[in-house]
């Protein structure tokens, strides 16, 4: 059965025509149609990379889509969130999706047509806009979200697409093991809208579908005793969760004063000394830190003058160098650090008002980094402050000059068919499994990804200080993306099933994009062909075929041997 309904307002500034048509009968899910109801083929909650990389999988096997954000810049972690991309030392080369590989190249190109870059920077292949050390593509986050509309804007145009930026998930509805709707709410109109398809993907944040539409999940520490994990507690603390970030861009401007009112909160922030085990050493903002692998003290090193040093280095997304004279005032550096991470509270398991107050309180500890920065940072020269710091609310589309959202570690996770364990993906935890040093990742064989990080936890809510241990190049596994019970929801994102620690390892950027392509591809498969996920992950012949399904797409789901990290 076919449904044609317009809707103003798409996420480009376009009508979004919508075409609900797919193999599973869309007439038994889209009912008679209200004015407020929306029917596609695939709806997808949440405009990060992950919900981004789903939309373009299920659109370019010919699915009709309806993608919802709460913000108004869709990217998720690249831009609206103001983190750049945390990859591993090869994605350059392999271990990368085609498509994730056009983001990065699309990114790189739009430097090349749009900014002042000199004949050098130019010509150079791999162009790292920022030159930061975090990653081999540091930039801006509006371009990245321009790369992204870019992506999109084809199929919006065409009909296919309908993106509701400035919507957020207030209901389900559920039929037995079934979604059937989703209803999201405008966030400045309160107009709602029931969203209606044979498949709904969870790409947010945190989650929120989950508990919203009775989807089984799992939340902070598992137990030892359930998950095996070598650095798991003895007892389960779902309380106990991954600090967020704030995060903010500032350029310096030598010789000027930009230094911001002093932040309410600022005598507390000062003076705060974290109570993590093991112990942080001293004051959080104070010239040292916690080395996230020693667990001991080290010097906190941020020198914005000429080049930089440290911290200026680290997430640096524009190095006037790259550009031609006069282009940049100074450089540009976005404040991810362990100086502004929050763990004070949690934004999963509160009510709203809890977690508003703490995103509030997290805002005011990054302001109250900036604002020890500018006055009273001890320098190498003997001053005290680098006033020249200048806060970049237009570089991250706010008034405060802080990120649209918070970042985001850890998230609700479904009880799914598979969960990746330590002993699938850590180094330390397959060498004491296997008993041998020379080891690699499992193997699944329902492999539908590649991701390669560190399994790094930030200090959380209960206590607890740094996990950061060594990995091995992975695979996503498809039963982590099908839930026990549901058979029409896939989380698209870092909610797939892992544990409180191999989340640690599945949750950055190039990992997200490969689980929303996966289910995004997945969806389009199931609906062509008429099948349930569970189906094709349980039935050889058809696992095999929806592998040769991604692989054709430009898909990575294997691994060359390498050395582990």
């Amino acid at each position: 059965m076919r449904r044609r309904r317009f809707l103003e307002g798409c996420g480009f500034g376009l009508a979004g025509l919508l075409t609900a048509q797919a193999g599973v009968p869309v007439s038994s899910f889209a009912r008679n149609l209200r004015a407020s109801e929306i029917a596609a083929d695939v709806v997808i909650v949440g405009g990060g990379l992950g919900g981004c990389a789903a939309a373009l999988a299920a659109l370019r096997n010919g699915r009709t889509v309806v993608l919802t954000e709460p913000t108004d810049w869709v990217g998720g972690q690249l831009t609206q969130q103001a983190v750049p991309p945390d990859e591993h030392p090869w994605i350059d080369q392999f271990g990368a999706n085609a498509s994730y590989v056009d983001l990065r190249r699309g990114i790189r190109d739009y430097y090349r047509r749009h900014y002042p870059l000199t004949a050098e920077a130019l010509a150079r292949p791999n162009l790292n806009p920022g030159n930061g050390n975090v990653s081999k593509l540091c930039h801006e986050p509006r371009v990245a979200l321009a790369v992204l509309t870019g992506m999109l804007a084809p199929y919006a145009s065409g009909g296919r697409l309908t993106v509701l930026l400035e919507h957020a998930p207030v209901r389900g509805e559920t039929q037995g093991d079934v979604v059937r709707a989703v209803t999201v709410r405008d966030t400045k109109t309160g107009v709602e809208r029931t969203l209606v398809a044979p498949y709904i993907l969870d790409a947010t944040e945190l989650g929120d579908l989950l508990p919203l539409a009775d989807v089984e999940f799992v939340v902070g520490f598992e137990s030892k005793g359930e998950t095996g994990d070598r650095n798991a507690p003895e007892q389960a603390q779902p309380d106990n969760q991954q600090s967020f970030t704030c995060c903010f861009a500032m350029d310096y401007l030598d010789g000027e004063d930009h230094t911001i009112e002093k932040p309410a909160e600022y005598n507390f922030w000062r003076d705060y000394v974290p109570k993590l085990t093991p112990p942080w050493p001293g004051k959080l903002l104070a010239p040292n830190a916690t080395n996230p692998t020693t667990l001991k003290g080290r010097p906190l090193e941020f020198d914005p003058r000429g080049e930089g040093k440290g911290f200026w280095l680290y997430r640096r997304i524009a190095d006037p160098r790259n550009f031609r004279p006069g282009s940049y005032r100074g450089g540009i550096t976005l404040v991810n650090w362990p100086q502004n991470d929050y763990w004070l509270g949690n934004l999963i398991g509160v009510s709203s008002e809890e977690a508003d107050k703490h995103v509030a309180r997290a805002k005011q500890l990054s302001l109250s980094l900036l604002y020890w920065l500018q006055t009273e940072f001890p320098r190498s020269d003997g001053k005290l402050g680098w006033k020249g710091l200048r806060l970049r609310p237009d570089l991250v589309g706010t008034a405060d000059g802080l990120a649209k959202y918070p970042y985001i570690r850890e998230s609700r996770r479904i009880r799914a068919e598979f969960t990746v364990l330590e002993k699938h993906v850590g180094t330390e935890a397959r060498r004491q499994a296997l008993g041998r040093e020379d080891v690699s990742a499992e193997a699944f064989p329902d492999s539908v990804g590649v991701g390669s990080y560190r399994i790094d936890l930030h200090p959380s809510s209960g206590g607890d200080n740094y996990i950061d241990v060594s990995s091995l190049p992975f695979q996503v596994p498809l039963g982590a993306l099908i839930p026990r019970r549901v058979e029409n929801l896939l989380p698209a994102c870092k909610n797939l099933g892992v544990t409180h620690i191999t989340n640690g390892c599945y949750r950055l950027h190039p990992v997200e994009w490969a689980i929303g392509e996966a289910a995004g591809a997945l969806a389009a498969f199931c609906l062509e062909r008429n099948l349930r996920p569970r189906a094709v992950r349980n039935t050889p012949a058809r696992l095999k075929e929806f592998q040769s399904y991604l692989t054709a797409q430009g898909v990575e789901i294997a691994w060359p041997k390498l050395t582990p990290r």
